[in-house]
């Protein structure tokens, strides 16, 4: 059994999960070393909303679904500066296979779980009210809101309907359209906030711009050589946890760990379109990979707007998703995603799918073709562990008692997978039962918002990308 002050946690990654992972422990007061290989945390595929419920994902289980709310109402309590206060508008399209009214059960159980959450919990209660969870919008109902002054602030779901009722092309939709409590997730902000928190913890030691370059097995211990500015340094640690991301297979590689994944590559694009209209995230339901994937329309302050087209002319890439294999754990990636991933996009190819997303959504929202590009794109490659390419709820596995890998697929699954680490820790006597149930983050909430927000339009900035990006549009 290990001495809770001794103890070394090396966690290796710097996206969401790692940076997460580093910061739940280290508020637990284990001594944590956090490597991130590029210059600031959060550098991953985009990350634009909860999935509080799946409800972007019809393919998936109820059981993930009621997993990913459960998750997403805890990610919001735990990062609420992060959080981007307004509904999401899900359409069917006239083309689509499917009906709005199989979505109804789905909502149903959502709804019922939520409500069942804010009993146990009222501070459950963060996707706004459980009766107002989702509201159906008929025709007739719609038609009357076109009528209707768009409102600078709206609040009511019925005041956020007014622009999708006088922008979308109502006759390529089914109704009715469907609204729900389903709130975005600022990149910027979450970046921002875990740096933070992070340098605010004296037992954390944050290496960026660091990259690993060996890791050994040394008398049930983990010894890690990392190089900095081209200096390379070891140290020895009691437990390793492998939140590489997309990378996660090479560190298993360097192990003899196999552990069976796909990664897949994919981006956003980002568009500048009316600044003086605030609209509602909206979703146009399609077959994932076909030419009549999805697309998703997310706003940002000063009409910046966020792209996805479910489609491989789009959001999707051709061979962009990969798997690994029985010689490697780490999916090989072609070389022009690695390229892209390190060295950036040429501009050509930035602007051309740029405009390509811009024409998919304008299918539906005509207004929407005077949209010119509005930065480079968000870009990066996600794994997703096991054998489903569909998953969507996952957390985290082990190998032995010391080795932890982070695979979360979605961000709001980072506090399930810091628990069950914390859970293995303590069985190892790094931590006692009775930390691990509390749960005090002092430095989050000690955080000034003033900070955060000065740091995460530092961060757009210095990626390249509007500094209104980093701010959020709420409700009030």
């Amino acid at each position: 059994m290990g001495d809770a002050k001794r103890a070394k946690i090396a966690v290796v990654g710097g996206g969401v999960a790692g940076a997460s992972v580093a910061l739940l422990l280290g508020e637990l007061g284990l001594e944590i070393t956090l490597i991130e290989q590029k210059e600031s945390l959060l550098n991953g595929p985009p990350i634009c909303h909860l999935h509080a419920g799946g409800n972007l994902y019809r393919e998936i289980s109820d059981a993930q679904c009621l997993q990913l709310l459960r998750e997403s109402i805890e990610f919001v309590r735990l990062y609420p500066s992060a959080i981007d206060l307004r509904p999401t508008v899900i359409a069917l399209p006239l083309r689509d296979k499917g009906t709005p009214k199989d979505l109804y059960p789905r909502l149903a159980l959502l709804q019922k779980e939520y409500a069942r959450l804010t009993v146990e919990d009222k501070q459950n209660e963060v996707l706004g009210s459980v009766e107002e969870y989702f509201k159906l919008f008929d025709k007739e109902s719609v038609a009357a809101l076109q009528k209707r002054e768009i409102v600078a602030n709206p609040k009511s779901f019925e005041e956020w309907m007014i622009p999708v009722a006088k922008m979308v092309d109502l006759e390529k939709v089914q109704f009715p359209l469907i609204m729900v409590e389903e709130y975005g997730i600022n990149l910027f902000k979450l970046a921002a906030t875990l740096t933070l928190s992070l340098q605010n913890l004296s037992n954390v030691e944050l290496h960026l711009e660091t990259e690993v370059q060996r890791i050994a097995s040394k008398d049930e211990l983990w010894e890690l050589s990392f190089e900095k500015e081209g200096v390379e340094k070891s140290e020895v640690f009691d437990y390793l946890i492998n939140a590489a991301g997309f990378q996660s297979g090479q560190i298993d590689d360097m192990l003899g760990f196999h552990r069976e994944r796909f990664v897949e590559f994919k981006a956003a694009y980002i568009s500048k379109f009316n600044s003086a209209i605030r609209m509602p995230e909206v979703i146009f339901q399609g077959e994932r990979g076909t030419p009549q994937g999805m697309a998703q329309f997310t706003p940002y302050p000063e009409g910046y707007v966020q792209l996805h087209g479910m489609t491989e002319e789009i959001t999707l890439f051709r061979d962009g998703l990969v798997k690994s294999s029985p010689l490697s754990a780490q999916p090989k990636l072609d070389k022009k995603f690695i390229e892209k991933i390190y060295k950036g996009w040429s501009a050509s190819e930035s602007a051309m799918r740029t405009k390509l997303a811009i024409e998919y959504v304008a299918q539906f929202i005509p207004a929407f073709k005077s949209a010119e590009v509005g930065a480079k794109p968000l870009y990066g490659a996600q794994q997703i562990p096991g054998k489903d390419a569909t998953l969507r709820a996952a957390e985290v596995s082990f190998e032995g008692e010391r080795y932890a890998r982070c695979e979360i697929v979605k961000a709001s699954s980072v506090l399930a997978m810091a628990d069950a680490i914390a859970l293995r820790l303590a069985g190892l006597g790094y931590l006692d039962d009775a930390s691990v149930a509390k749960r005090d983050l002092q430095h989050l909430s000690s955080l000034k918002e003033e900070s955060i927000v000065q740091l995460s339009r530092a961060l757009a900035k210095q990626r390249d990308y509007p500094e209104a990006m980093a701010d959020v549009l709420n409700k009030s």
